[in-house]
């Protein structure tokens, strides 16, 4: 557990804070957003916090508090104290939504009165997105909307339409400044690490263009499958769900100018700007695949259409990365679960090497970012192999988070999405006219999708990814693996 010495200033929120929780037993919830919220309180990251939980469940206070330990038991990933469980219990209060606008008010003001003094609400909607607008009208039936942030889950609209007409009814309600829309993929360590290592270290940043870079890969493969998320993924499919709201997101902070300092406004502009420059998807480079079997997953239909794959091409038109391609590929059921951003370097424009002594053999040097909660990076290069002649292998340089002996001091993503919605820092977060801009760049696809080819669980997806990257290859699967931080006997 993390002690009050340890903890920055300026880290947490300046005032305590009322959590309303939309879909308090939802798996959400239970899963990340309980022990999160417990962590947070209970190593002094916020300066008090009360919880009141809201769903559609038809229980009491008690039940909600045996939901919540049950939720730190089977998944929280740090050890609970018996005497934190107890303080944190005492935080937590209940009210079904069938109680209404009124039982609810009552609650956040009973939480207000608790914690003394002046406090924040933060309402953290974990619903379906076609209950999203109904707890806005709750909160707002409560007269909950003043001093208080609202965090919303994906997707934001499914088109440019939806998009438009869901931001539209939530500024009736909500300013722009008070929505944070979350993505649990930049709440991640090495995520933001992007952005340190791009504008702290003069070794990087001048060669970060199209002078230097041949082309780039997002890669978020996954192996898992739909889980019991048949329902949401019909109607959403691998685009909407994994490529707009997360891959787009994280291409930003690759791609973005220089912020003129490193706060929520100037970096969010900076985000937009690399979406305004983006040119439209052309389906013609856009291959959708879905896996053999998705058809008989309970709540799919028959003859389905949606792709549990997709992998395309993207440009970005502006000065810096003028005929730079950027790859993104994402799925289910694929081979490994990975989440990589792999920079490919020009190679040098002459070769003095003789024939066979192996360079070029391995393809570009690439830098490797591994953005799993392992926060990996790699450069690969070529280099002498010993001995006599003149034969070259591709060498790599490694860096983890292990190795810096602080691994223990990251937050989980959704902790730290909490921390910046509570103190308002919008620097992870996606804006209206982000998210807009996306789904207007995507409207081509969306119009004239190409067909889905079927591939086989555990493999890459359709063969006619390759033709899709050609002349280039897929970094994934990795020829080699990422070396052990901790080797036996070391």
């Amino acid at each position: 557990m993390a002690k009050l010495a340890k903890i920055p200033p300026g880290v947490g929120p300046r005032h305590p804070q009322v959590v309303v929780l939309v879909g308090a037993t939802g798996d959400l919830s239970r899963r990340k957003l309980l022990p999160g919220l417990f962590h947070l309180s209970r190593a002094g990251f916020i300066p008090g916090c009360r919880i009141v939980g809201v769903s559609l469940d038809q229980i009491d206070t008690e039940g909600f508090r045996k939901i919540a330990r049950e939720a730190l038991d089977q998944f929280s990933s740090r050890a609970v104290k018996e005497a934190d469980w107890s303080a944190f219990a005492d935080t937590l209060d209940y009210v079904p939504i069938s109680g209404g606008a009124v039982v609810l008010k009552a609650a956040i003001k009973g939480a207000e009165t608790k914690l003394g003094g002046e406090s924040r609400r933060l309402h953290y909607l974990s619903v379906p997105p076609n209950a999203a607008l109904s707890a806005v009208r709750l909160l707002a039936d409560a007269d909950l909307v003043d001093r208080s942030r609202i965090v919303m889950e994906k997707p934001f609209g499914t088109d440019l339409a939806s998009a438009v007409s869901l931001n539209a009814k939530l500024h009736e309600v909500f300013a722009e400044d008070q929505i944070f829309r979350i993505d649990h993929f930049l709440g991640k360590e090495p995520a933001q690490n992007i952005l340190a290592f791009r504008f702290a270290n003069g070794l990087f940043e001048p060669i970060w263009n199209r002078n230097f870079i041949d082309h780039v890969q997002i890669d978020v493969p996954e192996k898992i499958g739909l889980g019991k998320r048949a329902a949401f993924y019909e109607a959403t499919g691998a685009y909407r769900d994994m490529v707009v709201t997360h891959l787009f997101q994280i291409l930003a902070f690759m791609a973005m100018e220089p912020p003129t300092s490193l706060e929520p406004v100037p970096i969010s502009e900076e985000k937009n700007k690399v979406f305004r420059s983006m040119s439209p998807i052309d389906p013609k480079n856009v291959v959708r695949g879905q896996y053999a079997g998705y058809r008989a997953e309970d709540g799919v239909d028959p003859e389905s259409d949606t792709e549990t794959f997709i992998a395309l091409k993207c440009a970005i038109d502006n000065w810096r990365w003028a005929g730079v391609p950027f790859f993104l590929r994402t799925g289910k059921q694929l081979a490994e679960g990975q989440r990589i951003i792999s920079i490919a370097f020009r190679e040098p424009p002459k070769s003095m090497f003789p024939v066979g002594s192996g360079v070029g053999a391995q393809g570009p040097d690439h830098l490797t970012f591994d953005l799993a909660d392992a926060s990996k990076m790699s450069l690969s290069f070529y280099g002498k192999r010993p001995g006599p002649g003149m034969r070259l292998d591709k060498l790599s340089l490694q860096f983890a988070m292990h190795d810096t002996g602080m691994a223990g001091d990251v937050l989980e993503a959704y902790e730290r999405l909490i921390l910046d919605a509570m103190r308002g820092d919008h620097t992870l977060f996606t804006t209206a006219e982000g998210i807009e801009r996306l789904w207007e760049v995507s409207t081509p696809l969306l119009e004239a999708p190409p067909p889905v080819r079927l591939y086989p669980p555990g493999g890459w997806g359709p063969k006619s990814i390759h033709q899709l990257v050609a002349p280039h290859a897929w970094r994934l699967p990795f020829e080699r693996v990422w070396r052990d931080p901790n080797p036996e006997g070391h």
